[in-house]
């Protein structure tokens, strides 16, 4: 009886043991199908897609001219400039870096837009030699009207954080625009910045 006994206790741990071999090769090959999901997750967020395509309209070297106005009905301030954009980080974001005047003064500036993937928007950020604050917008681009639009903030030291909205609408191979809007105490929105660009031959 006690062989019997210590049979049956074999066989049990045997089959104990059985089944925890099978539970954690079960618990490996899920952990290992979460690190492809994750994998995959990750390299499809990684790599530049359709939204990148779209940025390339705006690579190359541009000469451009501006009209700025203060107030609604105040006439503009113009100047010219060049802007020569770039990718960077594979193709992933696009540089810009501007050069020009501003109110009589020597300009600088310079922009970076991507396209989250994740997001599925546009993103930008822009800082100048106008200012010491960053300017931070999300955006999206309609193929109807071959337009990339996009809203954010900046601060205005006059008035605090200041909202805006950008349009860029491109016409042609060598030639797109921007449009800058801002809100005035009525509610309206005031066009504040023309920017008309035209690629360098």
């Amino acid at each position: 009886m006690r062989k019997l006994w210590m049979l049956f206790f074999a066989f049990a741990v045997a089959l104990s043991f059985g089944i925890i071999d099978s539970t954690l090769a079960d618990q490996k090959d899920d952990m290992d199908k979460m690190k492809a999901e994750a994998m995959a997750k990750w390299q499809a967020y990684a790599t530049p897609g359709d939204g990148h395509k779209i940025m390339w309209q705006l690579e190359g070297n541009w000469n451009y001219s501006l009209k700025y106005w203060t107030s609604p009905n105040a006439p503009p301030e113009e100047s010219t400039g060049t802007n020569d954009v770039k990718w960077i980080l594979g193709n992933r974001f696009l540089e810009m870096n501007v050069k020009g005047t501003s109110m009589g003064q020597p300009f600088e500036g310079m922009g970076i837009l991507g396209y989250d993937n994740a997001k599925k928007e546009y993103t930008s950020t822009w800082i100048d030699t106008m200012g010491t604050g960053m300017m931070n917008a999300t955006g999206s681009y309609d193929p109807g009207t071959k337009s990339m639009t996009e809203v954010g903030k900046f601060t205005d030291p006059m008035s605090g954080e200041q909202s805006f909205k950008g349009i860029t609408k491109f016409v042609d191979t060598d030639n797109f625009t921007y449009e800058m809007f801002i809100s005035i105490p009525t509610g309206e929105e005031f066009l504040v910045m023309e920017i008309n660009y035209t690629r360098k031959k």
